[in-house]
């Protein structure tokens, strides 16, 4: 399964829910206390960070740790550009779910933004493609129980 997969998935079941589907980010220049709170209230660990509609960087519950460490809590009213992780690593649609969790591994991150044609189309965490592969694997073991079944 590939990632742009997943992401149909996803937008499939958030279809009659509302917005779902959308990719909440923040700007360079907002503020670490702003993008705090919107990790916060939206119960999530990272946000990809946006400039002129290009992902530059992510910022995550990790980067808030290591600069309040480093800095203490003037730093939380430093802009998210001078504190996220960056540049971004991204991934496109067509990469295999199995590349990406390789990738995360490999690199030490949990959040990729998917990026087509130079604009972001979707944004995943370790745990969303580890779901997925979840998913996939039960889904051909109740395929092979029913051939089984009838066989």
């Amino acid at each position: 399964m590939d990632v742009a997969h997943l992401l149909s998935r996803r937008q499939s079941a958030a279809s009659g829910a509302g917005p779902g589907a959308e990719i909440v980010t923040c700007d360079v220049a907002m503020t670490m206390r702003d993008a705090l709170s919107i990790l916060a209230t939206r119960r999530i660990g990272a946000l990809p960070v946006m400039q002129h509609g290009q992902v530059v960087g992510v910022f995550s519950e990790r980067d808030v740790i290591y600069c309040l460490e480093r800095e203490g809590e003037a730093s939380l009213d430093k802009p998210v550009g001078e504190v996220m992780t960056a540049p971004a690593i991204t991934i496109e649609p067509a990469t295999r779910i199995d590349d990406a969790l390789e990738m995360m591994t490999r690199r030490r991150i949990r959040h990729l933004p998917v990026v087509q044609n130079g604009g972001m189309c979707g944004f995943v965490s370790i745990g969303d493609l580890v779901k997925a592969q979840i998913d996939e694997i039960a889904g051909e073991a109740e395929a092979m129980r029913v051939y089984i079944q009838t066989a």
